[in-house]
Formats: C-alpha cells, sequence, structure tokens
C-alpha cells in the first residue's frame, strides 16, 4: 500500500467518523428528552425546562421573577443538551430539603475563581459530573468535564477529569443514586445503549467509540 493509499485511507475513515458522529448528533433532541425526563420522573412534580439563559433550579410554590409555578422546574442553559444532563445530575443528587430551595441552596462562586476557590468548586463539582458521564454515555452523547475558570486560576483539567472517571468507577461499583439510575435505565432504553460498564469511559474518546459501535 503506497503512502497515498493510506492518506486516503486514513481520509475515507475519518469522513466515514464524521458522517456516523453527525447521524448520532442529530438524534439529541432537547425536546424529546424534556418529554422522557417528564414522563420518567412524573411521580416527583419535576419537570425539566429548556432556560434562555444560565440553569436554575426552582422549586413549586416559591415565587421566582413575579410567578410561581405549581411544580418544581429543573431549567437548563440555552436549550443545550449538555446542560440538560449537567442539570439533572445535580436535581438527582439533591436531598429533600435542597429540592425545596431556590437552586439547592447553594451560592455559586462565577468564572474567575482563585486556586482555593477553584479546589473547593472541584470537589463538590466531582459527584455531579460523574453522574453526567453516566448520563452522556448513556444517550451516547460527548461528555468533557467542565472546570468552568476560562478567567481565574489555572485548572488542571486532567487531574479533574481522573477525580471524576474514579468517581463513576465507585457508582458502577457500589450503585447510583436511586434517581440518577432511573434516569440512566431511561436513557439507555430511549437510545438503545447496553447496560453501563467501565470500558465505556475507558477513553476520553468514548462518544467516538459508541458511535462506531451502534451506527455499524
Amino acid at each position: 500500500m503506497t503512502i497515498a493509499d493510506k492518506v486516503g485511507d486514513r481520509i475515507y475513515s475519518r469522513a466515514k467518523y464524521m458522517l456516523r458522529l453527525m447521524v448520532l448528533m442529530a438524534d439529541h433532541d432537547v425536546d424529546e428528552l424534556i418529554e422522557l425526563f417528564n414522563n420518567t420522573f412524573s411521580d416527583t412534580n419535576t419537570r425539566l425546562v429548556k432556560g434562555t439563559e444560565d440553569p436554575i433550579y426552582i422549586p413549586a410554590n416559591i415565587e421566582y421573577e413575579g410567578a410561581i409555578c405549581s411544580y418544581h422546574q429543573v431549567v437548563f442553559a440555552h436549550g443545550f443538551f449538555a446542560s440538560a444532563l449537567h442539570e439533572i445530575a445535580h436535581w438527582c443528587i439533591a436531598g429533600a430539603k435542597r429540592r425545596n430551595q431556590l437552586d439547592y441552596g447553594y451560592w455559586y462562586c462565577p468564572d474567575g475563581r482563585d486556586e482555593q476557590q477553584q479546589a473547593e468548586f472541584e470537589s463538590v463539582e466531582v459527584k455531579p459530573q460523574a453522574i453526567e458521564w453516566c448520563f452522556s454515555v448513556a444517550s451516547q452523547f460527548s461528555f468533557k468535564v467542565s472546570t468552568d475558570n476560562l478567567n481565574g486560576a489555572p485548572v488542571d483539567r486532567q487531574a479533574f477529569q481522573e477525580k471524576v472517571l474514579q468517581q463513576v468507577k465507585t457508582y458502577l461499583h457500589m450503585g447510583l443514586p436511586n434517581r440518577a439510575q432511573r434516569w440512566v435505565e431511561a436513557l439507555c432504553a430511549q437510545y438503545k445503549t447496553p447496560v453501563l460498564d467501565i470500558t465505556h469511559f475507558a477513553s476520553k474518546h468514548h462518544a467516538k467509540e459508541l458511535c462506531f459501535a451502534h451506527a455499524s
């Protein structure tokens, strides 16, 4: 095989992968995700809501921006699929008292954090991002850890990703929180994904591997 043939094969393989990825990503409709969530958790009086600004959790029967709603709202940012998965992950690990407080009663330290603030941010983000990673794999959607500090102290993304991965392993061994497990099962059924195991998380490019596995 000549060098030109090898290059041609690589280009063809890459083009084939990108086509499959485009087909896969096209299947990720946020309106379908909203319907799936609302049906799955209809017993919780909670609805997933497509937001136009920053994400927020709004409990039922409290006034927010001049309005009162009879159900809890998990509002995700700008209609983004990834944001929906992330906000659902936070909802899945919030306890009953937290779910009765606006944004679970947490104070968010915005972008521009110093080293100590970033360390504190990452310490509380390990579990929700591990759960989000499980959701992403279950829905065959690309996942990247979020350190969310572009204008602050330098971050070690690889080290944070390793912490998130270790938490994923713990969840796979010990079990996910109840609501997270229900959501994983719903996503797996919706996207015809096999039962999750650690091989789905072994590579940074798990979305690529799943794409080939399920598009063939």
